[in-house]
């Protein structure tokens, strides 16, 4: 159980004062010009050290994705891009730090971008979040005004400016490449890579691209120590992680939790457990809803953390986006509905992913209503094979992974609502 004296995010749910007045009696803002004036090398080694993983989903080690940025420049300016768009269904992590404590995240870009030799620093936020913009834009604003931001940003030395841009609502816009895309003006597609974001990314410069809560936690592990921060979780899982969670539990929350925390307790713990009791758990996707389910009885005693859940459950750790689903729920209905998602938000570039999708829905469509074959589930099940790993960006693999969660542990379901089906109209027949 994390101590509120370890929370990073100590304005979660906004209760106290988010200006940057407030930020800094909660000790943000605190000696950023000295932690800048170590040098690039200390705050990337430091960032290596804590053990940070990104926060976005994929949990690539952010100071290793930093140290790919040139260290010197080659005549053209590098960019710091930080992926708020936040669109994975069931994820809503980001937007709380983004309403509530805007500051941390300020403070984390200037000293991210200074790590990677950028002066200059974008905000890339999803079109539907219109308060978390108003709340940004205003902490934006203060830290011009208090010059914290701008030339000799907080009297480093170092000038850096900060941009907010709004997208315009399109999932597939939190994919890296096809944010980039956007940002420059064009239609969210993704990019092939190579080359990468560190070699050529914005406007063909060098870019990093960020998760919000990889960058907002940084301030706070340069100045406690990176050993603190990998203190909690087990190894290569460290740190602390906001977890949002919503479906069938008592109390659905947004906590900041040690990594590794075991799934029985976090529900216990934060949700007041869940609804109906334990005997009465389904199903769990534990990290948004590109992840893999898990039946109810292997969720009790998991490890949430990004190696547990890939390792020995098939699915992963994600957003941290736990999805809780008791008995009351239609799990091949929830996983349509997943499906009819991807393939309204598929870009269409590639013919795996434009095709695929429509054609998983469809088939989905027909297995939730019980009118398929049982020689349809494994024709499924080939398809998101054929899906799987065969696209630019990872939408293909996104949209795979939920029903190949639904086909490994529910099929006994599925046939019987076929079997079931079937029956009702065979006893029709012979009315």
């Amino acid at each position: 159980m994390l101590q509120d004296k370890d929370r990073i995010f100590t304005n979660l749910y906004g209760m106290h004062d988010r200006t940057l007045a407030g930020a800094k009696q909660r000790g943000h803002w605190d000696g950023t010009a000295g932690i800048i004036k170590k040098g690039r090398e200390w705050i990337i080694e430091q960032m290596k050290a804590s053990g940070l993983r990104g926060r976005g989903g994929a949990g690539f080690p952010t100071g290793l994705k930093w140290s790919f940025m040139p260290k010197e420049s080659d005549g053209r300016p590098a960019y710091l891009v930080i992926n708020a768009d936040e669109s994975e269904p069931g994820t809503c992590k980001d937007r709380e730090i983004m309403r509530h404590d805007p500051h941390t995240l300020i403070e984390g870009a200037l000293i991210a971008s200074f790590a990677m030799n950028a002066n200059t620093c974008y905000i890339y936020l999803r079109g539907e979040y219109i308060r978390e913009r108003e709340a940004l834009q205003a902490a934006i604003d203060e830290c011009y005004g208090a010059g914290l931001l701008g030339k000799n940003a907080a009297k480093s030395g170092w000038d850096f400016d900060l941009f907010l841009h709004h997208g315009a609502g399109a999932y597939i816009c939190g994919e890296e490449t096809a944010l980039l895309e956007s940002l420059e003006g064009k239609k969210g597609m993704p990019r092939m890579k190579p080359p990468f974001p560190a070699g050529a990314g914005l406007y063909g410069c060098p870019t990093t691209v960020n998760n919000v809560e990889s960058i907002a936690v940084v301030p706070t592990i340069l100045r406690r120590g990176p050993e603190w921060f990998a203190g909690f979780g087990r190894p290569n899982n460290s740190g602390t992680k906001l977890f949002g969670i919503s479906g069938h539990v008592n109390n659905p929350c947004v906590v900041e939790e040690a990594m590794s925390i075991s799934f029985e307790e976090l529900i216990d713990k934060h949700c007041g457990g869940i609804r109906g009791g334990w005997d009465n758990l389904k199903a769990v996707i534990p990290g948004g809803s590109s992840v893999p389910c898990v039946r109810g009885e292997n969720m009790r005693d998991a490890i949430m953390d990004f190696d547990y859940l890939r390792g020995e459950l098939g699915s992963g750790l994600g957003t941290a986006a736990v999805i809780v689903m008791d008995k009351q729920t239609d799990i091949i209905k929830a996983i349509w509905r997943l499906a009819k998602f991807y393939k309204h938000e598929s870009c269409g570039q590639c013919t795996p992913c434009r095709e695929g999708t429509g054609w998983m829905m469809r088939v989905m469509d027909r297995l939730m209503r019980g009118e398929a074959e049982v020689e349809e589930i494994d024709m499924l099940w080939d398809v998101t094979k054929q899906v799987e790993g065969h696209t630019i960006c990872a939408l293909g693999d996104a949209a795979a992974w939920p029903i190949q969660g639904l086909i490994r542990n529910f099929r006994d379901e599925i046939e019987d609502r076929i079997r079931v089906n079937k029956q009702g109209k065979a006893s029709i027949a012979a009315e």
